[in-house]
């Protein structure tokens, strides 16, 4: 595992996260330990101590002294760390995507002015997303209609009831010419609209968490307005905020 310290330790952190995510350490498995892990990708026990420690913060695991480092229950409301547009296409690892209405144009004004299109007619998305069965967001994608146009032969974006485990931004990304590289992210806390609530199975005007994200290639364009609405019972939105270094 190549790269300087910083980075050996957060790659070695993505990589526990993706095996975690997978169920690679279900039904009380423990992880390997720090000399394992320091022997098998040749790292010092101190990256390997502070990817760990990334892992721990992030309530992936807990740790048991004398025993290890164990998966936290399943039962936890879902917690995700997203710090990188790659965690956010990470969201395919452990929930699934069930199509609401399906990709399709639409006279979306306000949407349009957010995604600077020429025109007052984009494509839009909506799907619900669920862990271990349980429904925990609603999103609204909306597109460029030329962008959108590049989705339209998905199944998973065109059969309604079509449940798959997708993300949007990351089917997206492989047919941009210019890859997604950043997201503008705002978040708020919001009464349940009567749709929302209906899709979730909540109360009408319950609080929930609404996150926007516009999302762009390599050359600025933005791709993807993406605004999503989670249940603050059965999700949590964490992201680690690191101070600048001189």
């Amino acid at each position: 595992m190549a790269g300087n310290r910083g980075a050996a330790y957060q790659t070695l952190a993505a990589d526990l996260r993706t095996s975690i995510l997978q169920g690679k350490y279900a039904d009380g498995r423990a992880l390997p330990t720090e000399a394992e892990l320091s022997q098998q990708h040749q790292l010092s026990r101190q990256t390997v101590r502070r990817a760990f420690q990334e892992i721990v913060a992030e309530d992936l695991v807990y740790r048991v002294a004398g025993r290890g480092t164990f998966v936290v229950s399943a039962d936890r409301q879902y917690l995700r760390q997203h710090g990188s547009i790659e965690e956010l296409m990470g969201l395919s690892l452990d929930t699934e995507l069930e199509l609401l209405e399906p990709i399709g144009p639409r006279v979306d004004v306000a949407a349009a002015g957010r995604l600077r299109t020429t025109g007052d007619v984009v494509s839009t998305v909506r799907f619900r997303r669920l862990h271990d069965g349980k429904p925990f967001c609603i999103t609204d994608t909306t597109f460029p209609l030329e962008v959108g146009q590049q989705l339209s032969d998905l199944p998973e974006l065109t059969v309604q009831g079509t449940v798959s485990r997708i993300t949007v931004i990351g089917v997206l990304d492989k047919r941009l010419e210019s890859p997604i590289t950043e997201a503008d992210q705002s978040i708020t806390a919001v009464a349940a609209p009567a749709d929302i609530a209906d899709a979730l199975g909540c109360d009408i005007s319950s609080p929930l968490l609404r996150i926007d994200r516009v999302y762009r290639d390599g050359v600025g364009r933005a791709v993807e307005l993406a605004v999503s609405h989670f249940l603050p019972e059965l999700y949590s939105y964490r992201v680690q905020l690191r101070r600048n270094t001189p």
